[in-house]
């Protein structure tokens, strides 16, 4: 299914740990690493070819992820010559692309790289959210950089660990710092000091 203009409808998962690191897939019998990604079939929606992708190509049901957030539009790629088939050239050029951000909810051992009988990859690793921009084949870089800046803004915050303090003792609001007043040689001033975001 192509659009009027030569893309495939498309989803991208960006699927993050508890230390906010990305899954990175090593396709099938290759030495190509990439995020997991699918077609979008006829009837469906973008949330649901992205539920159906994770499935087949990392293992996880719904329920071991969530979902934090999706970039706006389409995102788009045109693949190179080379790498399209000769019976598609001249009208496939590439793909467009709704990109989701997932939290894994279940463990590593949840994921199964041969939960379907035509698996996409054959080994995975936890990656550095922005290491993909530098290991990407290069006609997916752009896209890949655009997905993951619109996604950013959403990631979670790690939980703050402070391995000096007991836990119980500190309250859990202890890290948001109140506006404080400066008293300075020319007089009252003030200024507010805020948590890093």
């Amino acid at each position: 299914m192509l659009d009027r203009e030569g893309f495939r409808p498309n989803v991208g998962i960006v699927l993050l740990n508890a230390r906010n690191q990305v899954f990175w897939g090593k396709r099938l019998r290759t030495h190509s690493w990439q995020f997991p990604q699918g077609g979008i079939k006829y009837g469906e929606s973008p949330e649901q070819a992205m539920l159906r992708e994770l499935h087949e190509e990392v293992g996880l049901m719904p329920d071991h992820v969530h979902i934090i957030a999706r970039t706006r539009d389409w995102l788009r790629y045109e693949v190179p010559e080379h790498f399209i088939r000769k019976d598609a050239r001249g009208h496939y050029r590439g793909q467009k692309q709704i990109w989701f951000l997932l939290r894994l909810l279940g463990r590593d051992t949840d994921m199964n790289l041969r939960a379907t009988d035509h698996p996409e990859f054959d080994a995975w690793r936890w990656n550095e959210y922005w290491v993909p921009l530098d290991m990407v084949i290069e006609f997916k870089r752009g896209v890949y950089e655009m997905a993951l800046t619109e996604l950013a803004r959403y990631l979670p915050r790690p939980p703050h660990q402070n391995r000096y303090l007991r836990s119980g003792l500190r309250s859990q609001r202890a890290d948001v710092l109140e506006p404080i007043s400066i008293v300075g040689p020319l007089g009252p001033a003030s200024s507010e000091v805020s948590p890093a975001e």
